[in-house]
């Protein structure tokens, strides 16, 4: 029962997105393995105490530098990867994505040990598979993070030339030399501001690593108006020193302004860019003292 429970779990969180990792079928098959050896090690655990056999629990520790290892894989196959990706994902972004590939693995564990404890101390399967049902949506719900739209209002900007010089609003972007890409950028892009919410949002966002994943995910949702010799038409984002504000330009292949605000407010935030300065007793103060 928790070695059932425990790979359902693993192939649960497994779920493919708009990123397509990790790969089908071949991804799919490493992680789901991988997986299944974890459910198998949570749930002998107790077995194993119970009859006395010490020595089989040592074999947890090694589950869990190989588990350890996990993470070293993923991190080696994208950063691979990265040279290939007309928007990179930044070194950032593939640590996320490497610990949460660790992390997984060691839910997997937790969820098939707490149902054949259960099931084993209280010798009723049912309730080994209900408890085990809900740690799979607990889980699932652990797993998820925050999204860009719940630190940060997303809106319209309106991009404009001074010279060669490149405005979103009044937040200067970069210097575009050749006419032939101002009137494509004229004709084609679309300019957002992504205002903080507050203090703690706005340094999250100003994090580089969190601005190189956004516009990885937009155009990885959207498509993106570039090719490999085409550097002028990347996809930019600004912070204005003054406010925190961001501001992005980026001309997708597909939809409108709207699927684009969307598609901001969609990307998720990573744990390494979290920063919480309204925590902290200066970053309290300053805060009211700005409000005053």
């Amino acid at each position: 029962m928790g070695v059932i429970v425990g790979t359902i779990a693993r192939m649960l969180l497994l779920r493919s997105d708009y990123r397509i990792y990790p790969s089908h079928p071949h991804g799919n098959v490493i992680h789901i393995s991988l997986g299944f050896i974890a459910a198998f090690l949570g749930a002998v655990a107790v077995p194993a105490i119970l009859a006395e056999e010490y020595t089989a629990v040592t074999f947890l520790s090694l589950a869990a530098q190989q588990f350890r290892e996990i993470r070293n894989m993923e991190r080696e196959t994208l950063n691979n990867l990265e040279d290939a990706e007309l928007v990179p994902r930044g070194n950032e972004y593939i640590e996320g994505i490497a610990q949460v590939f660790e992390a997984r693995n060691y839910l997997v564990m937790g969820a098939s040990l707490i149902t054949s404890t259960v099931a084993i101390l209280t010798s009723y399967l049912w309730l080994g598979l209900l408890l085990g049902a809900i740690v799979l949506k607990l889980s699932y719900r652990f797993m998820r993070g925050k999204r860009v739209g719940e630190l940060a209002d997303v809106y319209h900007g309106e991009i404009s030339f001074d010279g060669s010089i490149l405005y979103v609003n009044d937040i200067l972007m970069v210097n575009v030399g050749r006419s032939e890409t101002r009137n494509t950028i004229k004709d084609r892009a679309f300019g957002l501001i992504i205002e903080p919410k507050d203090d703690n949002a706005r340094a999250t966002l100003a994090n580089a690593g969190q601005r190189s994943a956004i516009l990885h995910d937009v155009a990885t949702m959207l498509g993106i108006y570039k090719d490999v010799n085409t550097e002028e038409f990347s996809p930019t984002i600004r912070r204005q020193l003054s406010t925190g504000k961001l501001a992005m330009v980026i001309i997708p292949l597909e939809g409108n302004e709207e699927y684009l605000i969307e598609a901001v407010e969609y990307v998720p935030i990573l744990e390494s860019a979290l920063r919480y300065p309204l925590k902290s007793r200066p970053g309290h103060k300053a805060h009211h003292k700005k409000r005053k």
